[in-house]
């Protein structure tokens, strides 16, 4: 989920929280849980610090280790040892206990969508990406909001609010896992280019009804499109370069950051006066006719590296950032 989404979800199991007489009973241990939760809830996203390093080791570290098994326990710990030493006195197992549902619930809810996680560390390395939730959902978003304002002017108990709230979320998911396996399931049938061997990935957006599509052939083609009630329709097909400069490429350490995360990146070849561009792109993310989570290389006519770019741009942006024009 979204930074906004993963605080409102800290406050909302503040809220939840109460249902603890623990919790409910004493206000400094309320305070210090309210402070847990909110910090558990954003904690496996301070891995967005490494930004500051560059954006290879970013992209290749987030959501990786600061999202698995062992850092949910090293989140958990850190977090309610700290307040235990501010909070003094306060029982620690039941506050570490909400802050480990605050970690767990981050991790847990960014497996729902496209970019997923690496939250089965160390046993699997694998990304796991459900794409079953929008990275940022209006409904879940706005159901905190609204039982956060209802706890705010006392309009009810918080033991009535967030159990209702959880509860109805909880219904949520288990929908949109079923819409999402229902989608992909009809999605050969609705395809009258169907062949076998074609593999069908069904993309959350923020509307309820629609999808969007990725077909990956045998060959290699992928075909870009969307579900909207029901209809299918395919709007770009992406084919891969298959050329020594993009083998080439892949030595270069931005472009192991991008295949190293991305499972459906696909390589465009351009050659120049000076050389050759080599694009990866990640097909799942394409808006406005442009793929713009990309790996760009460029390099000479005999693959030595000459500039470099890996992250989110627009094509004039990337164009921008590229020396292009030095070459």
């Amino acid at each position: 989920m979204d930074t906004g989404t993963h605080l409102v979800i800290g406050f909302g199991l503040a809220g939840l929280s109460m249902v603890d007489p623990v919790v409910a009973s004493n206000p400094s241990v309320m305070t210090a849980v309210f402070i847990g939760t909110v910090l558990g809830s954003q904690a496996p996203d301070f891995d967005t610090l490494l930004r500051f390093k560059n954006n290879a080791v970013y992209i290749r570290n987030h959501r990786g280790i600061s999202h698995s098994l062992p850092f949910v326990a090293l989140w958990t710990l850190l977090i309610t040892g700290i307040l235990a030493l501010i909070f003094r006195g306060v029982p620690v197992l039941h506050l570490g206990l909400w802050v480990l549902i605050a970690v767990a619930f981050h991790v847990f809810t960014d497996l729902f969508n496209t970019y997923g996680t690496q939250a089965f560390r160390p046993f699997n390395q694998k990304w796991i990406s459900w794409n079953i939730i929008h990275i940022f959902d209006p409904f879940i978003f706005t159901a905190h909001l609204v039982a956060i304002f209802m706890w705010a002017v006392h309009a009810a108990e918080p033991t009535l609010i967030f159990p209702v709230l959880y509860g109805l979320i909880a219904l949520y998911y288990v929908w949109r896992t079923l819409a999402h396996y229902l989608v992909e399931k009809k999605l050969p049938v609705q395809d009258p280019a169907h062949k076998a061997g074609d593999k069908y990935m069904a993309i959350p957006t923020y509307s309820l009804t629609a999808w969007n599509v990725v077909k990956q052939g045998e060959d290699g083609l992928y075909t870009l499109g969307d579900l909207r009630k029901g209809n299918l329709r395919w709007i770009d097909q992406v084919k891969c370069d298959i050329h020594p400069a993009a083998e080439a490429s892949k030595s270069h350490k931005d472009i192991q950051a991008f295949l190293y995360f991305s499972g459906h990146a696909c390589a465009q070849v351009i050659e120049k006066p000076w050389g050759y561009e080599v694009r990866w792109s990640d097909v799942r993310y394409r808006h406005r006719k442009q793929y713009p989570f990309v790996a760009v290389l460029l390099m000479d006519h005999s693959y030595k590296p000459l500039d470099s770019y890996i992250g989110w741009l627009s094509d004039d942006r990337l164009q921008k950032r590229l020396r292009v024009d030095s070459y």
